[in-house]
């Protein structure tokens, strides 16, 4: 069976970035979390293989222990369709805490309510109430 999984690479910050995904993106858990051991070839306790569902989504994650020049850009994002305004706004909210806004919560003539945020570890998310 073929599949498409999203993969996101931190540099260190993969468990934190799971655990507040998880937390703050309704129907969503934790499936695995190993980690690196003392024989490497990461940092010992960094992600070696993460995997969550994020409202049905399965995210793949892990820290690289190779340093790269590159991160997240926000030509990929994570697209969130929430019920409510309100939700666009604490979703948005919590998210951009540490990143910023790309677009501010506001309407745009294409939904009620969107917000188009960088998180703290720089991946990119667009909330959206249809």
């Amino acid at each position: 069976m073929t599949t498409v999984t999203p993969f996101l690479m931190f540099d260190g910050r993969a468990e934190e970035a799971i655990t507040r995904y998880v937390a703050l993106i309704p129907d969503s858990r934790v499936v695995t979390i190993e980690r690196y051991g003392a024989d490497g070839p990461g940092p010992e306790g960094t992600v070696s293989r993460g995997e969550a569902v994020l409202s049905g989504l399965p995210v793949r994650f892990f820290d690289s222990f190779v340093h790269h020049e590159f991160t997240f850009t926000p030509a990929l994002s994570l697209f969130v369709t929430v019920d409510s305004p309100d939700d666009v706004d604490r979703i948005a909210g919590a998210l951009a805490a540490g990143g910023g806004y790309l677009m501010p919560a506001g309407e745009y003539g294409f939904s009620r309510r969107f917000a188009w945020v960088n998180d703290e570890f720089g991946v990119s998310w667009q909330i959206n109430a249809e």
